[in-house]
């Protein structure tokens, strides 16, 4: 395979599922900020941290208000990480490899885009809006599907999945280290209700509130949702399980071995975390720390199958064939 298909393989999956993340975030935050009490600061801001576009947002829009934070985030072509930033990109990756892909992944993956493009008004109005993201959501589960279940299990789909796991467990990271950041009311009754509630809100959006029930606890507590969302192994959103698929699709790839090592050591890291005390302080640079090891992660990807001037790995027969 060449790098130039690989990479695009690898950056149309790490697009298409911050597509779904994007959607998501937005719909849960828009149910939870419905009942948030007095006295909880949380606002759509929160929503520009977690995408780290807050000082972008700021040079174009100015103060932060919920109607121009959702066009921003879903539809303004300043903003690369948009929704309809990441299918464009997505649809424009895909262009270059379709006959490596399902030839209705095409058909699939267009129509997402003139649906988002046609009915990317809807961001003004919440109702209207919520059923829109969940449109591109259910598009996006059905482009899934198609390659799960019809995609050749070879190199080009452990790029597939490389590009999906990475991108899935940044987020996570960026949720739970913006969660834990917001200021609750100080009033212990109010306080424990509102952090509950953000923490369920959290669950929503990942769509991992029933499953943390069964497995967890059925109270939703802070530290046992973190320690969930960053170190449970069953849990497809969850950091560690894709740390742990990462590794899987690296290990069936050739010339792995530093990627591996890369991915290996933040498992470790990861592993070795105490969640005991949830201050923002320690947990910031915990997931911090999370994130770098995800950088050095996507940085050995690309320094080993994407970049053309490194010549030092051994030829393999199933790498260099041409697609």
């Amino acid at each position: 395979m060449l790098s130039r298909v690989a990479e695009n393989l690898y950056w149309m999956a790490r697009y298409l599922e911050r597509t779904e993340n994007m959607a998501r975030l937005i719909n849960a935050t828009t149910l939870l900020l419905l009942d948030l009490p007095p006295g909880a600061r949380f606002g759509w801001e929160i929503l520009l941290q977690v995408a780290g576009v807050g000082e972008l947002y700021r040079k174009h829009c100015g103060p932060p208000e919920e109607t121009r934070i959702m066009r921003f985030l879903i539809a303004d072509e300043r903003n690369p990480g948009a929704v309809l930033s990441c299918i464009h990109q997505a649809r424009e990756n895909s262009r270059t490899f379709r006959d490596v892909l399902p030839a209705e992944f095409w058909e699939r993956i267009h129509a997402l885009f003139l649906f988002g493009r046609d009915h990317a008004s809807a961001a003004a109005n919440r109702h209207d809006r919520y059923a829109f993201l969940n449109e591109l959501i259910a598009q996006r589960h059905a482009l899934a599907g198609l390659l799960l279940g019809s995609m050749s299990q070879d190199t080009a789909d452990q790029f597939v999945k490389l590009g999906s796991n990475m991108d899935r467990a940044d987020m996570t990271t960026r949720i739970v280290d913006v969660t834990t950041a917001v200021i609750l009311p100080q009033h212990d009754s109010l306080r424990e209700a509102v952090g509950e509630s953000l923490w369920i809100g959290v669950l929503r959006a990942m769509s991992a509130f029933e499953i943390y029930r069964h497995h967890i606890s059925a109270q939703v507590c802070s530290n046992q949702v973190v320690d969930f969302l960053l170190k449970n192994d069953r849990f497809p959103r969850t950091v560690k399980h894709c740390l742990s698929e990462m590794e899987v699709a690296l290990a069936l790839l050739p010339n792995s071995d530093g990627p591996l090592d890369t991915v290996r050591r933040a498992r470790k890291r990861l592993d070795a975390l105490r969640l005991d005390d949830l201050s923002p302080a320690p947990l910031h640079e915990d997931l911090d720390q999370a994130q770098k090891d995800l950088s050095a992660i996507h940085h050995a990807i690309h320094q080993e199958y994407f970049d053309p001037l490194a010549q030092h790995r051994t030829p393999d027969p199933q790498w260099t064939a041409i697609c």
